[in-house]
């Protein structure tokens, strides 16, 4: 990813929502019950962590069970420490006391619960970047780091990478939700981008990632990051073993599943925007202006761009806010067409009471069409028919947006192709208008016109055009 363009928006859940959400997490609950359940006889060790035979009282507290349970009082009582819910009153002693961050989980607003939360899964992401270190203790029961090849920063670094890509798929859907495969997650971070056939280095690389993430979404998931499914414990059975049951082999789910929850997809914009990414979310423009929203909107996928718009219209009074629309429509420069397209889709919403405004224009030479278009749909009386200067104007005008909002797209072919065949002498006529991107437009229409001599009718068109403008 780059930090110079904005991430596609995402639509967040309201913060109270990712609040209880957050209180509600395996991970963060249990770390708030053990600040809680410490008192003036819990130690701890130089790093902070519960000495030994202090973990069995933690893991009864919390009413754990089963092999994993020492471990999962241990993590907790770690981000107890690192996200300020227990603080070390003395290293020498090894005391501790309650943080100043645990009364924010039940007296704090929901932005004070989220930071907490946030300290939380920074701690967890720390932690999944560290390799599995069993089997590297040597025979004095030290760990032999000579033994690992491992590169923290690269390390972390993959993980922000996958992350990051899962974000991308999350946000740049208008229903998100569905989970991705992990085989494709994998493989979107290691198989370069002009690689058609991954061979079968890179193949064995995707293998090795995956069973990285599968270790790392299991942590990921206690603290409410990401909804997994994990890879079926069949497929890493020796090959000489006899499955316990039948194999779909076809079964993608198998291989692992994942998403990022509502919460996580709030836990990831966060961290992208601390890094310098500009990760827009639905419901940003709504205190702005009518510029802000239309300029804001003009790369948002449809759905997005209309619940951006739904929300900034319920503020405001609907002839006022298609007066500010249509003002904020005009201009010649090139994101005008696109702005103008997305001021005519913002008025579709606005209801009957903003005709006056429509009427208002009807005589501009810019927004004229659109207002008897918005007009004739909404059954106003006494529209006055567009002059064939204006059609042809709307005409460039459009196809110029669309160029800008979904480039060589099929749905613009087809309106290529209807538009030379509904409008006889098309061409003949239509290099003549006035609008700053009019050639641009011919030479599209060129380009995308599947018929050879209609596309070359609008090319040459489209040559008059720029001999027309001085290019």
């Amino acid at each position: 990813m780059s930090d110079s363009s904005p991430l596609p928006p995402v639509r967040l859940h309201t913060e109270a929502e990712l609040a209880r959400d957050a209180l509600s997490t395996p991970l963060l609950s249990r770390a708030a019950r053990l600040a809680r359940w410490a008192g003036p006889d819990t130690r701890v060790d130089a790093g902070g962590g519960l000495v030994d035979d202090q973990l069995p009282a933690a893991v009864e507290a919390l009413g754990l069970s089963g092999d994993d349970a020492a471990a999962d009082a241990s993590e907790a009582w770690r981000v107890a420490v690192d996200a300020g819910l227990v603080e070390v009153v003395d290293e020498d002693e090894g005391t501790v006391t309650a943080g100043a961050d645990l009364a924010l989980l039940t007296g704090g607003s929901p932005q004070d619960v989220l930071a907490v939360w946030l300290s939380a899964v920074e701690t967890v992401l720390a932690d999944a970047s560290v390799p599995d270190l069993d089997g590297l203790v040597d025979e004095e029961g030290e760990v032999d780091l000579s033994a690992l090849d491992w590169d923290p920063a690269g390390e972390a670094e993959f993980l922000d990478g996958v992350l990051g890509n899962l974000y991308l798929l999350t946000a740049g859907e208008d229903t998100p939700g569905a989970p991705v495969p992990l085989p494709a997650l994998a493989a979107s971070v290691i198989v370069p981008s002009d690689m058609s056939e991954p061979t079968n280095d890179v193949l064995e690389q995707v293998s090795d990632a995956m069973m990285r993430l599968d270790d790392q979404f299991r942590m990921l998931e206690p603290v409410g990051f990401v909804a997994y499914q994990p890879v079926d414990e069949a497929l890493m059975a020796d090959a000489d073993e006899e499955p316990a049951a039948p194999v779909d082999d076809t079964d993608v789910s198998r291989y692992g599943m994942v998403r990022l929850t509502p919460l996580g997809l709030y836990g990831m914009r966060a961290r992208l925007m601390e890094a310098g990414y500009e990760a827009p979310a639905v419901g940003d423009l709504a205190d702005k202006g009518a510029d802000a929203l239309l300029d804001g909107t003009a790369e948002f996928p449809p759905g997005a761009a209309q619940a951006e718009t739904e929300q900034w219209l319920q503020r405001r009074e609907s002839l006022a806010a298609a007066r500010e629309l249509l003002a904020a429509a005009r201009g010649s420069d090139a994101g005008a067409p696109l702005r103008r397209l997305r001021c005519q889709q913002a008025l579709s919403l606005v209801g009957a009471s903003a005709e006056p405004a429509l009427r208002e224009v009807l005589d501009d030479a810019e927004l004229g069409g659109l207002a008897r278009v918005w007009l004739t749909e909404h059954g106003a009386a006494d529209v006055p028919a567009p002059s064939e200067a204006m059609v042809y104007w709307l005409t460039i005008d459009t196809v110029a947006a669309q160029l800008s909002a979904e480039g060589n797209s099929e749905e613009l072919r087809a309106l290529v192709e209807g538009l030379a065949r509904q409008h006889g002498g098309f061409f003949d006529a239509v290099w003549r208008v006035d609008h700053p991107a009019t050639a641009d437009v011919l030479e599209a229409m060129g380009r995308l016109h599947p018929d050879k001599k209609v596309a070359k009718e609008a090319r040459k068109a489209a040559f008059k055009a720029r001999s027309q403008q001085g290019g």
